[in-house]
């Protein structure tokens, strides 16, 4: 508390003979909206136990509210000085000390005495009055508010000396925009100092909220978040906002869209703090402002002088709105910048441009090109910007990296009449990047064609800027030629490119190689394929790199799902689905292929929800004019889905789907006839089976093993035999087309009545098929397979994850108790789920866990609720322990 009540005693006045104000000795009063903060009162509860406590931080912070709150709730007395810049003569300064000390009830001995003179005070005074608080049994806590008008450097060595040697008996607590003078290093080194500094001092959320409410507005949080993030929590611009908005009709679309250079936040900055600084200051702020950071030599290059250092570390601490971001890196407040900005158009009109201009230059030379694109298309400077883009080969930056999509808007304001090669192959990549070939391409061309004339740009950087464009154009379009051409055309021109740049931008190539290996997988080229591919996917570079990486291990998942190798494929495409949860992939990018291999996996493992779930996942994030590999994976995959679930008619429908590409892709074609070949077998259509499939059967495993099912539906088990026979043996497929194969010879060997090789070749498809879980095979093969499952070492192969069981991978106890309902057995990912759910493992956890994506696991979810007959999570983990689930 503090006894602000008594008046000053009369005749009362300083070395100079004015009197003292009894204003400036009382704690500032707390307006009604004023918004306790318990969390930094909290910390202000630290000054009782320290020396020295600092509350540092800009204009309009609310430090002396929060001070003053603070102070009101305490027992002990406080005395309270708001300093004034006359304060500078050392007898003033501490006669008002003394007056604050004995307006707070604080005694102070008679024997310390007055400052009789102003420029001067007594030691001895100074002595006395150390000694007195030192002597004391409670600690005396003294503010001194807006400390940093008081610069004499004298006043703060007599306050630094009179606070070591009270000791114990005082407790300081200085209110400030500026560090004092006073030895701060000392008192950190030793931890006898409480700090709040600008950042803490910013309202959160939470407490912006309560400041609008108490200003009468009612706001969603996604507004009062907006709002805290552009004035950064300041507390004056928070009210001003708040105080503004009341007037209007609509308050929530002010502070939306409130222009705070027309506002009183504009005022109150220009008054509090641009006016306060030297004119040359003055000048330096305005032409920083087009800056989002900014350092020394970059200030003196757009102010062309050369003491730009001390002035923005003056500035930083005098915290008039210019933060220090480390490595001589300053930036301004974004509204205090935004202000500024208007005032240099009005002040300077059309001197902004040239800043801008200056700086993106600048910027480029040291390596910031980011900064330098932003600033040269600010600067309407499309010439320069787009040159950059393409001369540093950063055009690769508009397709992967984190920053893709800001580039993409960036080069959206680029008006039509700007011509040339580069601005024409920024467009072209843009339209590409959309998968819009044809304006893409209409631009490559005429860039093509403006370069074999203009020599203005690099011409090996122009050239692969055309070589990557043209491949991804290949890729698209299903030219696997035209992508072979492009890839020449880049390793040609690759010596004639600095190699600081091609080390600097690692995802130019990796793009590249990338869309030649789609293409050749298109071909059906797959080992060629794997060789780029597998470059690309093993190579670091961080997030500029993501998007190649996640590609790549997308198309070798499906290679090796093609080639029959499920587990293989599985692994790829859950370290594709990692690439893109690590770097929050954007949308745009789509579900990818690894999303349509992990659910071709789940189908021929017949967990059909999940693989429902991730093609749904894949479809919701579709992008029209996607490339051929990911469109055929898609329709394939669905009509495989669609047959599992009985779906036949639907099935052929997708076999016969048309996917739009320039060379049609051999691999395409065999397994649209293998699954046109499975549905007619379905529908029970043996001879269309055998004509879907006849064609193509001598030239893919997995479509031999199609038609030789079609032969044995049609009766001629010896034919389909010798179909299986005939297979090259350079063709190794996987265990998905190898336990398919085995089963058509068992069943062959069952219809030829050789009952004991049906039971031997269906044993060595159990042993393979356990490993991946392939319970689709099995389930395909017919009713003949049943009986021999249900004996013998069959069954005991079969048990834990083919056959039901009372518990995954255990087998049925010999007297079993009374389980409880189970309406249907858990598949082998939703058993994985439970686990995590009986750990206690919140929704996203275990997502991250399983590499799944956050809906994948809900779908899970509710399919184990429906199996386990629940509605809730304990229950669910119960009742799987009472079935010995888990």
């Amino acid at each position: 508390m503090a006894a602000t009540d008594e008046p000053v005693e009369a005749g009362f006045a300083d070395p100079t003979g004015d009197p003292l104000l009894r204003t400036r000795f009382a704690l500032p009063a707390r307006p009604a909206t004023f918004v306790r903060r318990p969390r930094l009162t909290a910390h202000l509860d630290q000054a009782l136990t320290t020396p020295l406590t600092m509350v540092n931080g800009s204009a309009g912070a609310g430090k002396t509210l929060l001070v003053a709150d603070w102070a009101s709730s305490l027992r002990h007395p406080v005395a309270w000085l708001t300093a004034e810049s006359t304060d500078q003569a050392p007898g003033v300064f501490w006669a008002h000390v003394l007056q604050a000390l004995r307006a707070a009830g604080v005694p102070v001995a008679s024997e310390v005495g007055s400052p009789a003179e102003a420029g001067r005070v007594d030691q001895r005074t100074l002595t006395r009055l150390a000694a007195d608080l030192e002597g004391r049994d409670h600690s005396t806590l003294v503010v001194l508010d807006e400390f940093d008008r008081v610069v004499s450097r004298e006043i703060a060595e007599q306050l630094e000396f009179v606070l070591h040697h009270a000791g114990r008996g005082l407790r300081l607590v200085l209110v400030t925009r500026t560090e004092p003078l006073l030895p701060l290093h000392r008192y950190r080194a030793s931890g006898e100092m409480t700090e709040i500094r600008d950042a803490e001092l910013a309202f959160t959320p939470d407490e912006a909220h309560e400041l609008l409410t108490r200003h009468g507005l009612d706001l969603p949080a996604s507004a009062v978040l907006a709002l805290v993030e552009r004035t950064r929590g300041w507390a004056a611009g928070l009210r001003l906002c708040a105080l503004a908005a009341r007037q209007g009709t609509d308050p929530h679309a002010y502070l939306k869209q409130f222009e705070a250079d027309h506002s009183a936040v504009a005022d109150f900055l220009l008054a509090e703090v641009l006016d306060r600084q030297a004119p040359g200051t003055q000048d330096l702020l305005l032409r920083i402002s087009v800056l989002e950071r900014c350092c020394p030599d970059l200030v003196n290059v757009l102010t062309q002088r050369t003491d730009a250092e001390p002035i923005l570390a003056a500035l930083q601490r005098e915290n008039a709105f210019v933060h220090y971001l480390g490595h001589s890196w300053y930036s301004l407040h974004p509204l205090f910048a935004e202000i500024l900005r208007a005032h240099l158009r009005e002040r300077f009109p059309g001197l902004e441009p040239e800043l801008r201009s200056r700086a993106a230059q600048w910027l480029r030379r040291s390596g910031a090109l980011p900064e330098a694109l932003a600033q040269g298309a600010a600067a309407d400077d499309w010439e320069f910007t787009t040159r950059a883009m393409v001369d540093d080969l950063a055009l690769g930056q508009l397709f992967t990296g984190l920053r893709s999509d800001d580039l993409s808007a960036l080069f959206e304001r680029m008006g039509p009449d700007v011509r040339g090669p580069a601005p024409d192959l920024v467009r072209a990549a843009r339209e590409l990047a959309g998968r819009d070939v044809e304006h893409g391409l209409a631009h490559l061309h005429r860039a093509e064609e403006e370069l074999a004339r203009d020599g203005a740009t690099d011409p090996a950087a122009a050239g692969l800027a055309c070589a990557l464009l043209e491949a991804l154009a290949a890729r698209l379009t299903g030219t696997p030629g035209r992508a072979e051409r492009a890839a020449e055309q880049a390793l040609a021109l690759r010596p004639e490119v600095p190699g600081h740049l091609l080390d600097e931008h690692p995802e130019l190539n990796a793009l590249l190689l990338t869309h030649l290996g789609s293409a050749r997988l298109w071909a059906g080229r797959f080992e060629d394929a794997r060789t780029v591919l597998s470059t690309v996917a093993g190579r670091p570079g961080g997030a500029a790199m993501a998007l190649p990486r996640w590609e790549a291990l997308g198309h070798l998942a499906l290679i090796d799902y093609l080639n029959g190798w499920l587990g293989r494929a599985e692994h790829k495409a859950l370290a594709a689905a990692g690439q893109a949860q690590r770097y929050s992939l954007p949308q745009r990018s789509g579900a990818g292929l690894g999303t349509l291999v992990r659910a071709a996996v789940l189908i021929d493992r017949d967990e059909l929800d999940e693989a429902q779930a991730l093609l749904d996942e894949a479809a919701a994030s579709h992008l029209l004019g996607e490339d051929p590999v990911e469109e055929a994976g898609r329709v394939l995959t669905r009509g495989r889905l669609l047959l599992a679930k009985g779906d036949a008619r639907a099935a052929l429908a997708a076999a016969d789907a048309i996917v739009p590409a320039v060379v049609s892709s051999p691999w395409a074609e065999d397994h649209a006839a293998a699954l046109a070949c499975a549905a007619y077998l379905a529908q029970g259509r043996p001879e269309s089976a055998r004509k879907a499939v006849e064609g193509v059967a001598d030239r893919r495993a997995a479509c031999a093993v199609q038609a030789a099912r079609a032969r044995l539906a049609t009766g001629h088990p010896e034919e389909a035999l010798a179909l299986l026979d005939s297979l090259p043996e350079n063709d190794r497929p996987g265990p998905a087309v190898t336990v398919r194969a085995t089963l058509v010879r068992a069943q062959a060997a069952h219809r030829l009545g050789d009952h004991t090789a049906a039971q031997r070749l269906l044993g060595r498809a159990l042993l393979d098929g356990r490993r991946d879980q392939l319970r689709l095979p099995f389930l395909e093969a017919g009713p003949w397979i049943r009986p021999l499952l249900s004996t013998g070492r069959l069954r005991e192969l079969a048990g834990g994850w083919l056959l039901p069981t009372a518990g995954r991978g255990r087998p049925a106890p010999a007297q079993p108790q009374q389980p409880a309902i189970v309406v249907e057995d858990l598949s082998a990912r939703e058993h994985d789920v439970l686990c995590r759910l009986a750990e206690m493992r919140s929704t996203e956890e275990i997502a991250s866990d399983l590499h799944l994506s956050v809906n994948t696991v809900k779908t899970h979810l509710k399919s184990i609720y429906r199996k386990l007959a629940v509605s809730r999570r304990g229950d669910a983990v119960r009742r799987a322990r009472d079935a010995r689930i888990l």
